[in-house]
């Protein structure tokens, strides 16, 4: 598996990527909600000028994705998804450690998401990672519930 930067060309399957990570749980979010966690192709090339976004590739194409957006108090981890097909092979990991070395070099005092509470297995990964719940807004994604979840840089613990 590599992991790299995504370019623009990458748009489609970082789209797609994200709908088949999130298929399952559709039920779950609001319309409005579900649509936002799962852009397409147009606005995933948008989001290209609001910070990096990686991929992890295998021979069968791009299998999971992240982005960051660098803001004043942190780098804020948008999008994190892998393709059902993918799990289990630490592709999340990986992006985030990826993830981790840009919030780091570019100085942030901590990195932080917002994430459904019913993504179980997401949520674990995060507490891995030595994120934990913050209690800080937002909580909710047009209507669908939120947890937000931190991990300050005061150390450096991960597996």
């Amino acid at each position: 598996m590599e992991i790299r930067r995504a370019t623009e060309s990458d748009a489609d399957a970082i789209a797609s990527v994200l709908v088949a990570a999130f298929r399952e749980f559709e039920r779950l979010y609001t319309r409005a909600g579900y649509a936002a966690t799962t852009p397409d192709a147009a606005r995933i090339h948008e989001r290209f000028a609001e910070g990096p976004v990686w991929v992890a590739v295998t021979e069968a194409g791009v299998v999971a994705t992240v982005a960051a957006v660098a803001r004043a108090d942190g780098v804020y981890v948008r999008s994190m998804g892998v393709a059902p097909a993918a799990r289990g092979q630490r592709a999340g990991h990986a992006l985030m450690r990826e993830l981790e070395r840009f919030a780091r070099d570019k100085g942030a005092p901590r990195m932080y998401l917002s994430t459904t509470p019913f993504l179980f297995s997401a949520i674990r990964l995060y507490e891995r990672l030595g994120f934990r719940r913050t209690g800080e807004p937002p909580d909710e994604l047009n209507g669908t519930p939120l947890v937000t979840m931190a991990r300050p840089f005061a150390t450096d613990d991960w597996a």
